[in-house]
C-alpha cells in the first residue's frame, strides 16, 4: 500500500478540504509540482490562476481552482493556504 500524505487545503475564511491522500499536484510559480509522501520540505508560491489536484487512495481525485497563496510541505504533510479555493466539477478537470 502506498504511503499516504495528510493534506489540508485552507482558504482565508475556511478549511476547504482535509484528509489523507496519495499525491497532491499544484501549479506554483516555479512550475507544476507533484508531492508524494516523504517529499522534502518546501514552500512554494501558487501560480495564478492555478489548480490543486488531490489524488485520493483508491484513485479518486478532487480538484480546486485556487487564487493566490502558498503550498507548504513538511514532515507532517501538505498544507495549501489559498486566498480562495473553488471546487472543480469532474467534467472540467484534466
Amino acid at each position: 500500500m502506498a504511503k499516504q500524505l495528510h493534506v489540508e487545503l485552507v482558504a482565508v475564511e475556511e478549511k476547504v478540504w482535509s484528509g489523507e491522500a496519495e499525491m497532491v499536484v499544484a501549479r506554483t510559480t516555479e512550475g507544476e509540482l507533484g508531492v508524494l509522501a516523504g517529499h522534502a520540505p518546501l514552500l512554494g508560491q501558487l501560480a495564478e490562476p492555478g489548480q490543486v489536484r488531490i489524488k485520493l487512495p483508491g484513485g479518486e481525485q478532487v480538484s480546486y481552482e485556487v487564487a493566490g497563496g502558498f503550498l507548504s510541505v513538511t514532515g507532517e504533510g501538505v498544507t495549501v493556504l489559498a486566498e480562495s479555493a473553488t471546487p472543480v466539477s469532474a467534467a472540467q478537470s484534466h
